[in-house]
């Protein structure tokens, strides 16, 4: 079943706070866009949001055009499902570096990535948050 929204439910928002690789799409970026695997968190207000470098690509593509869309699927040997996010994203200064140490507690649940973290936290890092205006979903 597909259906269309302009926010994520609370059946999307369980889906999405699983360990799974969102890819993200930016419209500043190539033609066609060229999707790129991210981690990711869904908020409680129903925001997307990511981090990454300040002199990113991703970042330079978002200051020319803020259309982004993330689209998540169930892995292999699950029941076909995804949820896909569309609208403008900001990049947002503050919250990068506990919003990453989240996500490797989420996605890297082993202490052998240690070394790996410290590295990204000790860069500089910032937020790329996408606001939905369109939701598309499908589950089998």
């Amino acid at each position: 079943m597909s259906t269309d929204a302009t926010a994520l439910t609370t059946v999307d928002l369980e889906f999405l706070r699983r360990p799974l690789r969102g890819f993200l799409s930016l419209a500043g970026g190539p033609v066609p866009p060229q999707p790129r695997p991210v981690w990711f968190e869904a908020t409680a207000e129903g925001t997307i949001q990511l981090f990454t470098g300040p002199d990113t690509v991703k970042v330079r593509h978002l200051r020319r055009d803020p259309r982004a869309s993330i689209v998540v699927a169930a892995p292999v040997g699950e029941r076909e499902r995804w949820v896909s996010v569309a609208g403008p994203a900001t990049v947002e200064p503050d919250g990068a570096h506990d919003l990453c140490a989240r996500l490797a507690a989420r996605y890297w649940d082993d202490p052998e990535h240690a070394d790996a973290l410290a590295a990204i936290l000790a860069e500089d890092q910032v937020r790329i948050v996408i606001h939905p205006e369109r939701v598309r979903r499908y589950h089998y």
